[in-house]
Protein backbone atom coordinates (compact mmCIF):
# COMPACT_ATOMS: atom_id res chain seq x y z
CA UNK A 1 0.00 0.00 0.00
CA UNK A 2 1.59 3.26 -1.39
CA UNK A 3 1.21 6.51 0.73
CA UNK A 4 1.01 9.81 -1.21
CA UNK A 5 3.32 12.05 0.34
CA UNK A 6 2.04 15.16 2.68
CA UNK A 7 0.23 18.03 0.48
CA UNK A 8 -0.05 21.46 2.09
CA UNK A 9 -3.14 23.43 2.99
CA UNK A 10 -4.80 25.49 0.45
CA UNK A 11 -5.84 28.02 2.60
CA UNK A 12 -4.10 31.54 1.72
CA UNK A 13 -1.76 33.06 4.34
CA UNK A 14 -3.79 35.28 6.18
CA UNK A 15 -1.25 37.79 8.42
CA UNK A 16 -2.56 39.73 11.84
CA UNK A 17 -1.75 41.26 14.84
CA UNK A 18 -1.93 40.28 18.76
CA UNK A 19 -3.20 42.73 20.95
CA UNK A 20 -4.42 41.03 23.85
CA UNK A 21 -3.70 38.73 25.47
CA UNK A 22 -6.93 37.23 25.35
CA UNK A 23 -6.20 36.78 21.54
CA UNK A 24 -7.57 33.50 20.37
CA UNK A 25 -4.59 33.13 18.26
CA UNK A 26 -1.71 34.19 21.59
CA UNK A 27 -1.27 30.60 22.75
CA UNK A 28 -0.29 28.85 19.84
CA UNK A 29 2.05 31.61 18.58
CA UNK A 30 3.87 31.08 21.91
CA UNK A 31 4.04 27.21 21.22
CA UNK A 32 5.41 28.38 18.20
CA UNK A 33 7.81 30.27 19.50
CA UNK A 34 8.63 27.73 21.92
CA UNK A 35 9.16 24.94 19.85
CA UNK A 36 11.75 27.41 17.67
CA UNK A 37 14.20 28.77 20.45
CA UNK A 38 16.37 27.56 23.35
CA UNK A 39 14.91 28.23 26.82
CA UNK A 40 17.93 30.47 26.90
CA UNK A 41 16.63 33.20 24.32
CA UNK A 42 12.66 32.16 25.23
CA UNK A 43 10.73 35.29 27.39
CA UNK A 44 8.38 33.81 29.50
CA UNK A 45 4.22 33.83 28.37
CA UNK A 46 3.75 36.40 31.40
CA UNK A 47 6.18 38.65 30.16
CA UNK A 48 4.13 38.61 26.97
CA UNK A 49 0.99 38.98 28.80
CA UNK A 50 1.98 41.48 30.35
CA UNK A 51 3.66 43.95 27.43
CA UNK A 52 0.14 43.21 25.75
CA UNK A 53 -1.68 44.45 29.17
CA UNK A 54 0.68 47.44 28.98
CA UNK A 55 -0.16 47.84 25.28
CA UNK A 56 -4.09 47.91 25.54
CA UNK A 57 -3.99 50.12 28.78
CA UNK A 58 -2.58 52.78 26.08
CA UNK A 59 0.32 53.79 28.99
CA UNK A 60 3.34 53.81 26.36
CA UNK A 61 4.42 57.05 25.22
CA UNK A 62 7.43 56.74 22.48
CA UNK A 63 7.32 52.69 22.62
CA UNK A 64 5.26 50.72 21.12
CA UNK A 65 5.40 46.71 21.02
CA UNK A 66 4.39 44.06 17.93
CA UNK A 67 3.45 40.73 17.79
CA UNK A 68 2.39 39.47 14.28
CA UNK A 69 1.20 36.29 12.63
CA UNK A 70 0.47 34.52 9.93
CA UNK A 71 -1.93 31.87 9.79
CA UNK A 72 -3.12 29.05 7.22
CA UNK A 73 -6.44 28.40 7.90
CA UNK A 74 -6.61 27.73 11.83
CA UNK A 75 -3.25 27.25 12.42
CA UNK A 76 -0.62 30.02 13.27
CA UNK A 77 2.54 28.88 10.99
CA UNK A 78 4.45 32.43 11.43
CA UNK A 79 5.60 35.11 13.85
CA UNK A 80 7.38 38.42 14.37
CA UNK A 81 7.96 40.47 17.49
CA UNK A 82 9.46 43.66 17.17
CA UNK A 83 9.93 46.92 19.24
CA UNK A 84 9.70 50.64 18.12
CA UNK A 85 11.62 52.87 20.08
CA UNK A 86 10.70 56.49 19.18
CA UNK A 87 13.89 58.59 20.39
CA UNK A 88 15.89 56.67 18.14
CA UNK A 89 12.98 56.86 15.94
CA UNK A 90 14.02 53.21 15.12
CA UNK A 91 12.48 49.74 15.00
CA UNK A 92 14.35 46.53 16.51
CA UNK A 93 13.44 43.12 15.24
CA UNK A 94 12.70 40.69 18.13
CA UNK A 95 11.44 37.36 16.92
CA UNK A 96 10.80 35.20 13.69
CA UNK A 97 9.65 32.17 13.55
CA UNK A 98 7.94 29.73 11.09
CA UNK A 99 6.83 26.46 11.36
CA UNK A 100 9.17 24.00 9.71
CA UNK A 101 6.10 22.30 7.40
CA UNK A 102 6.11 25.99 5.73
CA UNK A 103 9.59 26.69 4.92
CA UNK A 104 10.27 28.31 1.20
CA UNK A 105 6.83 29.92 1.48
CA UNK A 106 7.38 33.52 1.75
CA UNK A 107 6.27 33.68 5.76
CA UNK A 108 9.15 35.45 7.20
CA UNK A 109 9.71 37.76 4.03
CA UNK A 110 6.04 38.77 4.49
CA UNK A 111 6.35 38.88 8.55
CA UNK A 112 9.36 41.98 8.02
CA UNK A 113 7.77 43.63 5.51
CA UNK A 114 4.73 44.04 7.41
CA UNK A 115 6.85 44.52 10.80
CA UNK A 116 8.53 47.57 9.10
CA UNK A 117 5.11 48.75 7.90
CA UNK A 118 4.07 48.79 12.18
CA UNK A 119 7.30 50.78 12.88
CA UNK A 120 6.34 53.10 9.84
CA UNK A 121 2.69 53.90 11.27
CA UNK A 122 4.20 53.58 14.89
CA UNK A 123 7.02 56.45 13.92
CA UNK A 124 4.61 58.96 12.10
CA UNK A 125 2.18 58.89 14.94
CA UNK A 126 4.69 59.31 17.62
CA UNK A 127 7.06 61.45 15.87
CA UNK A 128 5.37 62.59 12.50
CA UNK A 129 8.26 61.24 10.62
CA UNK A 130 9.44 58.90 7.92
CA UNK A 131 10.60 55.51 9.75
CA UNK A 132 14.70 56.19 10.47
CA UNK A 133 16.15 53.04 10.77
CA UNK A 134 16.12 49.40 11.55
CA UNK A 135 17.73 47.32 14.22
CA UNK A 136 18.40 44.12 14.73
CA UNK A 137 20.61 41.14 16.47
CA UNK A 138 22.58 38.19 14.72
CA UNK A 139 24.55 35.43 15.79
CA UNK A 140 28.02 35.28 14.30
CA UNK A 141 27.24 31.92 12.87
CA UNK A 142 24.84 33.35 10.56
CA UNK A 143 25.54 33.20 6.98
CA UNK A 144 22.81 36.05 6.39
CA UNK A 145 25.08 38.20 8.59
CA UNK A 146 27.56 38.44 5.48
CA UNK A 147 25.08 39.05 2.95
CA UNK A 148 23.36 42.11 5.66
CA UNK A 149 26.95 43.73 5.72
CA UNK A 150 27.57 44.54 2.49
CA UNK A 151 23.81 46.40 2.06
CA UNK A 152 24.01 50.03 1.85
CA UNK A 153 22.98 51.81 4.79
CA UNK A 154 24.13 49.15 6.83
CA UNK A 155 26.26 48.93 10.06
CA UNK A 156 27.43 46.39 11.77
CA UNK A 157 28.72 47.47 15.06
CA UNK A 158 32.32 46.90 15.72
CA UNK A 159 32.04 46.98 19.35
CA UNK A 160 30.98 43.84 21.66
CA UNK A 161 27.16 43.35 22.36
CA UNK A 162 25.00 40.67 23.96
CA UNK A 163 21.63 39.65 24.52
CA UNK A 164 21.29 40.20 27.97
CA UNK A 165 19.90 37.17 30.16
CA UNK A 166 16.46 36.30 30.58
CA UNK A 167 16.61 33.70 33.33
CA UNK A 168 18.89 33.46 36.45
CA UNK A 169 20.43 30.36 35.78
CA UNK A 170 21.84 31.21 31.87
CA UNK A 171 24.01 33.75 31.08
CA UNK A 172 24.49 36.87 28.45
CA UNK A 173 24.94 35.27 25.20
CA UNK A 174 27.11 37.63 22.19
CA UNK A 175 25.51 38.67 19.23
CA UNK A 176 26.42 41.17 16.05
CA UNK A 177 24.14 44.03 16.37
CA UNK A 178 23.28 46.29 13.73
CA UNK A 179 21.62 49.18 12.17
CA UNK A 180 19.67 49.99 8.86
CA UNK A 181 19.50 53.18 8.18
CA UNK A 182 16.50 53.34 5.87
CA UNK A 183 17.11 56.71 3.55
CA UNK A 184 20.34 58.79 2.18
CA UNK A 185 22.53 59.88 2.61
CA UNK A 186 24.14 57.10 4.41
CA UNK A 187 26.27 57.07 7.23
CA UNK A 188 29.04 54.97 7.68
CA UNK A 189 28.99 55.39 11.26
CA UNK A 190 27.52 56.53 14.69
CA UNK A 191 28.56 58.52 17.52
CA UNK A 192 29.65 56.55 20.53
CA UNK A 193 26.78 58.64 22.39
CA UNK A 194 23.69 57.20 19.86
CA UNK A 195 25.40 53.56 20.56
CA UNK A 196 25.16 54.16 24.52
CA UNK A 197 21.80 55.58 23.86
CA UNK A 198 20.60 52.04 21.73
CA UNK A 199 22.13 49.83 24.19
CA UNK A 200 20.26 51.65 26.94
CA UNK A 201 17.14 51.24 24.96
CA UNK A 202 17.16 47.58 23.93
CA UNK A 203 18.24 46.28 27.44
CA UNK A 204 15.93 48.42 29.41
CA UNK A 205 12.93 48.64 27.40
CA UNK A 206 13.22 46.37 24.95
CA UNK A 207 14.47 43.11 27.22
CA UNK A 208 12.89 45.33 30.27
CA UNK A 209 15.84 44.48 32.27
CA UNK A 210 15.21 46.39 35.52
CA UNK A 211 19.11 48.16 35.79
CA UNK A 212 20.81 47.86 33.47
CA UNK A 213 24.02 49.42 34.57
CA UNK A 214 23.65 46.89 37.69
CA UNK A 215 24.59 44.05 35.31
CA UNK A 216 28.45 43.10 34.88
CA UNK A 217 27.67 42.59 30.84
CA UNK A 218 26.18 46.12 30.03
CA UNK A 219 29.27 47.82 32.23
CA UNK A 220 31.34 45.92 29.44
CA UNK A 221 29.84 46.68 26.74
CA UNK A 222 30.03 50.40 27.79
CA UNK A 223 34.21 49.90 28.56
CA UNK A 224 34.47 49.26 25.24
CA UNK A 225 32.69 52.37 24.00
CA UNK A 226 34.71 54.58 26.34
CA UNK A 227 37.96 55.10 24.40
CA UNK A 228 35.98 54.94 21.10
CA UNK A 229 34.92 58.60 18.76
CA UNK A 230 32.73 56.54 16.99
CA UNK A 231 31.45 53.15 15.95
CA UNK A 232 32.18 51.98 12.13
CA UNK A 233 30.77 48.58 10.34
CA UNK A 234 32.42 45.38 11.16
CA UNK A 235 34.73 43.59 9.40
CA UNK A 236 33.86 40.08 9.23
CA UNK A 237 35.94 37.28 9.10
CA UNK A 238 34.31 33.45 9.84
CA UNK A 239 35.25 33.78 13.55
CA UNK A 240 33.75 37.41 13.59
CA UNK A 241 35.57 40.50 14.48
CA UNK A 242 38.97 40.57 12.39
Amino acid sequence: MSTAPARKSSHRLVTREINRQDDPDFDAAYALLAQTFSRAELVTKRDWKATLAEKASAVWTDLSWHLLVVRRGTRVVGLVTGTYFGHLNAGMVGYLATDPAERGAGIGSRLRQRLRMAFEKDAHQLRGESLGAILGEVSAENPWLRTLARREGVIVLDTPYFQPSLRADDDPSPFFLYWQQLRPPFRNALSVAEVRRIFYAIWRRGYRVDRPLERATFRRMLRALSKRRKISSARLSPRGLE
